[in-house]
């Protein structure tokens, strides 16, 4: 299960900012910022790090709000398997700028692209906007796409854990 993050910066408007994806797995899909934890990274650094290579916003770990821990699961390819937080982020220095990955655009939380993202997404971002914390997981079907199984509950008193040793 490869360790991966989120994050969704929240300007004072409450419009949320969203990247179309450009290339590689989930192109087309519209979706928070984020991806891969690189060897010796904590989720926050990950998170920081990959804000700023997709859109060029720079953030402090310290201002990531912790809101969801979501395992992702692929059953007709587990190489896309996946864990990972997501964060929401109000404060943050520099300018928005697409990136070769990434397209940003910012969308008011009654606006966001649901049948333009990813399937699931429509169920868990809406529990996460109305300031629910949570956790849960997200089967997908033979296509990589649908939605086969979704799992959540309320985590008030979410944690992050260290990255796997192993990934």
């Amino acid at each position: 299960m490869r360790p991966t993050t989120l994050c969704f910066p929240v300007n004072a408007q409450g419009q949320i900012l969203l990247g179309r994806k450009k290339r590689g797995f989930g192109v087309s899909k519209w979706n928070g910022f984020g991806g891969k934890i690189e060897r010796g990274e904590t989720f926050r650094a990950c998170a920081v790090r990959e804000l700023y290579e997709e859109c060029h916003l720079i953030a402090d770990e310290a201002a990531l709000q912790l809101v969801a821990y979501l395992d992702f699961r692929f059953p007709a390819d587990s190489a896309y398997n996946h864990i990972g937080y997501v964060y929401f982020l109000h404060d943050w220095k520099g300018t928005v700028t697409a990136s070769d990955e990434m397209e940003p655009c910012w969308f008011s939380a009654s606006s966001l692209p649901y049948d333009e993202m990813w399937k699931a997404d429509g169920i868990w971002i809406p529990m996460i906007l109305s300031g629910r914390i949570i956790s849960g997981t997200i089967v997908f079907g033979d296509d990589n796409d649908s939605i086969a199984h979704t799992d959540f509950s309320d985590t008030p008193g979410l944690l992050e854990q260290t990255v796997p040793d192993t990934f």
